[in-house]
């Protein structure tokens, strides 16, 4: 591989096989905002050879205290567009696969070896947990980054074993998977910190897939610091490289 330098540092930790193991690996992120972005960039930067990408949204100034690729100079541009040049100057030899596009469920999962889901939308998020339980499609998933801002209280468990389940976004994802038979199976990024939001605010959107397909749903906006978010991410991406490296097996 050219440049083969720029994973020298992760080979001293996890070796040169598990690193051309790594190559060989696909991942799919659902999501490229405050968790999925940093979640994408560490995948690239620890050397995950293939990433499906998906995310249908554009750079807002409200971006731009916790994203990746939000700054002055990218408000109003694709996040998924921004994330592919950015991730190919990590790693150009990376095969991405970028979907600029909004997800309801109609996505092939063939071929990927995990799933990150840092989807915000309440619809959207139990369609591809559902379909990932279905196809036995390892997943982890985003549950708890918003309203918080003490990155300390993160956590990595079963869904099964979420310890805050009375938050109103957890528990409807919770009720909802139950109600199609889905009670463990799914690993999950949560938060112990109680949530907290000066003022709720939501507002109901409208899109229109690339397919045609006309989705609105109400979307709830919440307080979100620098802090959680990009943890979060990054939580999601040492979960999944853990899974893949030999020694974690």
């Amino acid at each position: 591989m050219k440049g083969s330098e720029i994973f020298s540092r992760n080979e001293l930790y996890w070796g040169e096989d598990n690193q051309k193991l790594l190559l060989s690996k696909h991942v799919a992120v659902f999501g490229l905002g405050g968790v999925g972005g940093f979640c994408a960039e560490t995948l690239a930067r620890a050397g995950v050879g293939e990433l499906t990408i998906i995310d249908f949204d554009t750079v807002s100034e409200t971006n731009i205290n916790r994203q990746l690729v939000a700054l002055h100079s990218t408000v109003g541009k694709s996040k998924a567009e921004l994330f592919e040049s950015r991730l190919k100057d990590i790693n150009p030899e990376i095969k991405l696969n970028v979907v600029d596009d909004f997800y309801s469920g109609d996505l092939n999962l063939l071929n990927i070896d995990f799933v990150a889901d840092a989807i915000d939308t309440m619809r959207s998020k139990i369609e591809l947990l559902e379909t990932c339980v279905k196809q036995n499609i390892p997943v982890i998933s985003s549950m708890g980054a918003g309203n918080r801002i003490d990155p300390t209280k993160l956590y990595i468990s079963d869904i099964s074993e979420i310890e805050n389940k009375n938050a109103p976004f957890v528990s409807n994802i919770i009720y909802q998977l139950k109600k199609r038979g889905i009670e463990s199976g799914v690993a999950v990024v949560a938060s112990r910190e109680k949530p907290f939001v000066k003022e709720k605010i939501s507002s109901t959107e409208k899109i229109t897939t690339k397919s045609g397909e006309n989705i609105e749903f109400t979307k709830i906006t919440p307080a979100s610091t620098p802090f959680v978010a990009s943890c979060a991410g990054i939580f999601m991406a040492s979960y999944i490289v853990k899974s893949f490296l030999k020694e974690y097996k």
